[in-house]
């Protein structure tokens, strides 16, 4: 038998260069990488200097900002050794899911983190390999989707999957297993609609509990989330004991969603609603004012001798134009009142709870800030404007002939001289 003298033991640097698990020493303060080993940098597609220009925030995908991992980092310091799940990221821009547990050290009075991490692409592959089917059921879902719950109802005990918590930015071992955790962290405002669609659920009331909400991570941030649900269970007297469901991480769908629903209802120059989604809400402010029957100004704005610019100047000095003009009305306005651009140089305002007395006030202080507006720096000479104004009441009118009294209100502006505002007369056809 072959005897090795503890002299003759590999040097302790070679033993991690052919260890199978990447390993990191971390800086506690920065995260940054100040040592690795072979496996480290060759999984991640690095050369061993690469890595080191890195930290756990630029190379672990759920670990975002310093706020998370300074949090973290309390954790390890308390709870050594600590297990994250997660993704890092490789050099080509994929993941790679892995298992990481951190070791928390002192070395010559300086504090240390040392992370093993496993890659765990093969070891998910076997495992598919040899799971029954009900296994793969189940494996698929935990896979494919951000996350997954188990709810014993009676004692209010949840599983949280460990993607649940990578997701919300926590380790496998962390948040309390109970349906508080997650109750706890729903946005105010979507809290009252989810306990309604869930009691609808559990009562029988919906076929299943299938609801978009926010949900807050750790880094106290909200992200937005599907989640999907059903009762599996129920007791003799069919009240709900267990439930299950799956959460997806929405958040990047739902940014470019609302960019979608802001591109479609807002006017491409001005960034004012256009005319359709304007109509649409004045008409929901007149109806809403004669229901609780509150005063309310409907105006029309049009740009005196905007033509000239467009000839004088060309168009692009018009679009100028627009855009600043649009800026001034908005810095101008108060929060509750309602402009869109009707079309070309033409504006609609709304004044909720306004009457005509108050309306003026405002028509006033308008045309000052036109009088103030510094013009010259768009390069063209002051501008002015001729506004129409009807209320309600007298005007006991619908949204369209309150428009119709405004737009004649305006022509009589114009006629008179422009650069002024004129109330419509109620008797005016």
């Amino acid at each position: 038998m072959k005897k090795i003298s503890p002299e003759n033991l590999p040097h302790l640097d070679i033993l991690f260069e052919y260890l199978a698990d990447a390993v990191y020493l971390i800086d506690p303060e920065t995260s940054d990488i100040v040592w690795c080993n072979r496996a480290a940098h060759e999984d991640l597609g690095f050369e061993h200097n690469e890595v080191l220009h890195h930290s756990v925030l630029s190379l672990q995908k759920d670990v975002i900002g310093t706020a998370q991992w300074k949090e973290i980092a309390q954790v390890i310091y308390q709870q050594s050794p600590y297990t994250f799940i997660g993704q890092h990221i490789h050099k080509s821009g994929g993941e790679i899911p892995v298992e990481v547990i951190t070791t928390h050290f002192k070395f010559q009075e300086e504090d240390f983190f040392l992370s093993v991490a496993r890659n765990m692409s093969k070891r998910v592959a076997l495992e598919k390999e040899i799971m029954d089917h009900s296994q793969n059921i189940w494996f698929a879902l935990n896979d494919a989707a951000d996350g997954i719950w188990d709810w014993e109802i009676s004692t209010g005990k949840v599983y949280f999957s460990p993607q649940l918590k990578a997701m919300l930015g926590y380790g496998p071992d962390e948040m309390d297993p109970h349906i508080s955790t997650w109750s706890e962290n729903i946005h105010p405002d979507d809290r009252v609609h989810i306990e309604k669609v869930l009691n609808e659920h559990l009562h029988g009331l919906r076929a299943k509990y299938d609801v978009e909400y926010r949900l807050k991570n750790r880094n106290g941030h909200y992200i937005w989330v599907h989640d999907r649900g059903k009762v599996c269970s129920r007791d003799e007297h069919g009240s709900p004991t267990h439930a299950v469901g799956m959460v997806q991480n929405i958040t990047d769908q739902k940014y470019m969603q609302f960019q979608l629903e802001a591109l479609a209802a807002n006017d491409v120059l001005t960034n004012l609603p256009n005319r359709r989604e304007g109509e649409h809400q004045a008409r929901l402010q007149v109806a809403l004012s004669k229901r609780n029957e509150q005063p309310l100004c409907l105006a029309i704005i049009d740009l005196d001798h905007f033509k000239n610019i467009n000839d004088l100047f060309g168009h692009q000095k018009g679009d100028d134009v627009l855009i600043f003009v649009a800026n001034l009305f908005k810095k101008t306005l108060r929060s509750t009142d309602l402009i869109y651009r009707w079309g070309g140089e033409e504006f609609v305002l709304i004044f909720p709870n306004t009457d005509a007395k108050h309306a003026e006030k405002i028509a006033h202080k308008m045309h000052t800030a036109f009088r103030e507006a510094k013009w010259e720096g768009i390069g063209v000479p002051p501008m002015t404007f001729s506004m129409g104004i009807s209320c309600y009441p007298p005007i006991e009118a619908d949204f369209d002939t309150l428009v119709k009294y405004a737009d004649t209100a305006v022509y009589l502006a114009k006629e008179q001289g422009r650069n002024q505002t004129v109330f419509s007369d109620k008797e005016q056809t």
